[in-house]
């Protein structure tokens, strides 16, 4: 095999710091980050059943964690991903919970203007969203579990509710309601095209995000959406308006073949902003970190594949 083009040896070194970095960390994203590398430690079963264990019991009798959308729709992708399936009874919880704030007052969507009619942002053209609280109630500004801070109101409640669709999808939920928010995201793709326009970019990634986890029947979906947001990356590899580690995330998620040409294109990003102990600095520091090596494994998974683009 040929040795790994430059931009590919960067990618491993950044990776090795990343290893060992979580080598020992006893967390969800230790625990998955050993798991993404294939150097799971003897007690890391151990370590899971209890970090399942804590997380199911800092939640409410209803499922909720604080009665917080934001925060039980991120609780039940933990327990998801640390239990390989939306089958557990910490899971089901918060994912039932979820599931009574859809199509509530307060949803994305909610309403009507002739800007938002003409751009099909209505309640004449979007359902199945969640409400993270009443109009009347502010929510913004919101800080994703990735660290992506939304400031402003609507987008705030969107990118809520695609966390909340992507946890309820990973659960394995395909209810009519939870179909019907997805088709309300494949139907927003021609205002996405504008890129950077009523939409900020970092919407789109919240979108595809959440579009991953809809089944085969939207790979389509996913295919034109990731070749939009790699076609709009800057030529440093960044994204103009977005934040680098939201979109890696999503493109992780879609694992398409424009997803995996972008992630390598960010490679000199996510390796030039990496700081000496492997990680990036004090925002969602361990998420942060296990969203940059999983972007970095999928950017490197094919040595053979060409680096320039």
């Amino acid at each position: 095999m040929p040795a790994p083009a430059p931009g590919a040896r960067d990618a491993h070194e950044a990776i090795e710091r990343l290893a060992a970095w979580f080598a020992e960390r006893p967390t969800r994203q230790g625990l998955l980050a050993r798991e993404a590398l294939a150097r799971r430690r003897p007690d890391d079963d151990a370590l899971r059943a209890r970090l399942i264990d804590a997380l199911r019991h800092d939640t409410r009798a209803d499922g909720s964690v604080g009665g917080s959308l934001l925060a039980t729709a991120w609780r039940a992708i933990e327990l998801v991903e640390l239990g390989h399936g939306g089958d557990q009874p910490g899971a089901q919880r918060a994912v039932n919970w979820i599931l009574t704030t859809q199509n509530k007052p307060g949803a994305y969507g909610e309403g009507c203007t002739p800007e938002r009619h003409q751009r099909h942002v209505c309640e004449h053209f979007m359902s199945g969203f969640f409400a993270p609280a009443l109009a009347t109630q502010r929510v913004a500004p919101i800080t994703l579990p990735d660290g992506k801070v939304f400031r402003v109101e609507a987008p705030a409640r969107f990118a809520v509710s695609c966390l909340a669709l992507r946890a309820v999808l990973q659960a394995g939920e395909r209810r009519p309601a939870v179909e019907q928010h997805v088709a309300s995201l494949v139907r927003l793709q021609e205002e996405w095209e504008n890129w950077g326009g009523y939409f900020p970019p970092d919407l789109v990634g919240s979108a595809i995000e959440a579009l991953a986890y809809a089944g085969p029947a939207r790979q389509e979906v996913l295919r034109r959406l990731t070749a939009l947001v790699r076609d709009h990356q800057e030529p440093d590899g960044s994204w103009a308006n977005a934040d680098l580690f939201h979109m890696s995330a999503a493109l992780v998620a879609a694992r398409t073949d424009a997803a995996r040409r972008a992630l390598r294109r960010a490679v000199p990003q996510l390796v030039g902003r990496q700081r000496p102990d492997g990680t990036y600095g004090p925002t969602a520091r361990e998420e942060r970190a296990l969203i940059a090596l999983r972007a970095l494994l999928l950017a490197t998974e094919d040595e053979l594949a060409p680096w320039g683009f």
